[in-house]
């Protein structure tokens, strides 16, 4: 946010406090986060704790060595050190401990409202039974709630480069388990040499039981990818959707439908998706009236979080605090929160927004 020009009339001076004032507005903003993955969350702390429980990985034991690590020369790499993150989850504590340590991050960044990315199939593919994965992640979920005042949801998510044999196992584990905590059915990993048509019956099934349909599409593939998401596997969100700019048919139809992208902007940069933040299209987003809701991703793999990614916003849409408060009822609107709890999110956001002095 500190290279904003400063407006005419302004000291540099002026420009810092209110860059300061609009950062201290973020912090005690009450917010929702709608793509952020499970492991992904990790802070350097837990992985650094997992890392020497389980002495036989790669992965640094060091916080500060972990820094290193996770920076990614393509989005090929992310994902081969995300996996290694990921086998890192070995038992159900493993597990819990994860969920519960995610929540906890969240609330110090007043996140009211999670929507947490999950994939099961990393799990039980390493032993962990389908049964105790599960017992586990809602334990944390509930004991969240109770003692943190964060509110988890699950989106179960098929990792695509592990084919069909992933999707069968995801499916079968959301529609037979049915966690109390589940809303929705992913689809992520490399797009590149993954088409989304091959996933249809998959996410047919998941939505025949109740679930939403909230896929990956459209971070490393072009449009073409989006319309397959919305097409084959009926879409209500896209997750990251950049490339949705260079198809303005595309972006008029998610605007009409109002079709929100879960937009990611650190995270397109790290894994080079976008080249620069000053080149993200979210701001072409917006103004082609689609609904955008801010996240972060993988935030600790990122060097992020949700406050930060509302800080770049900021920059990018030239927001102040009321446009802010407006991109955090975004994400409300696009929640699968039921509609009191939709309206008491919206009501305390609206609440801080009015009473806030810098």
């Amino acid at each position: 946010m500190n290279d904003r020009p400063a407006p005419v009339g302004r000291t540099l001076g002026d420009q810092e406090a209110l860059l300061s004032d609009l950062d201290a507005f973020i912090a005690g903003l009450p917010k929702a986060e709608l793509h952020v993955h499970h492991v992904g969350s990790a802070s350097p702390r837990i992985v650094a704790e997992l890392a020497a429980r389980h002495p036989d990985s790669k992965v640094p034991h060091d916080p500060e060595a972990l820094m290193d690590y996770f920076t990614f020369r393509d989005f090929a790499h992310f994902i081969q050190v995300y996996l290694s993150v990921v086998d890192l989850i070995r038992d159900a504590e493993d597990v819990r401990l994860l969920t519960y340590e995610v929540a906890r991050d969240m609330a110090r960044q007043n996140i009211r409202y999670a929507e947490l990315t999950v994939t099961p199939y990393s799990s039980t593919r390493r032993g962990i039974p389908d049964a105790a994965f599960v017992e586990a992640i809602e334990d944390a979920r509930k004991s969240a709630e109770a003692e943190l005042g964060v509110a988890l949801r699950w989106c179960f998510d098929i990792p695509g480069e592990a084919g069909l044999e992933s999707a069968e196992e995801t499916a079968r584990i959301a529609c037979e388990l049915k966690p109390e905590g589940l809303v929705s059915f992913g689809l992520g990993g490399p797009e590149i040499g993954v088409p989304r048509p091959q996933f249809k019956p998959y996410f047919d099934r998941a939505i025949a039981e109740g679930l939403h349909s909230v896929p990956h599409a459209g971070e490393t593939t072009g449009p073409e990818t989006i319309w397959d998401a919305l097409n084959e596997l009926r879409a209500e969100r896209i997750g990251h959707g950049t490339s949705s700019v260079r198809d303005p048919k595309l972006l008029a139809h998610l605007a009409e439908h109002r079709i929100p992208l879960e937009v990611c902007p650190t995270s397109n940069i790290a894994t080079r998706a976008v080249r620069t933040l000053d080149e993200h299209p979210i701001k072409e987003m917006v103004e082609a009236g689609v609904l955008v809701t801010i996240n972060s991703d993988d935030p600790p793999m990122f060097g992020t979080d949700l406050n930060t990614e509302y800080g770049v916003a900021a920059r990018l849409l030239g927001l102040d605090e009321a446009g802010l408060a407006a991109l955090a009822k975004n994400a409300v609107e696009a929640s699968f929160m039921d509609g009191p709890a939709k309206a008491r999110l919206a009501a305390e956001i609206d609440t801080y927004t009015a009473s806030w002095r810098p």
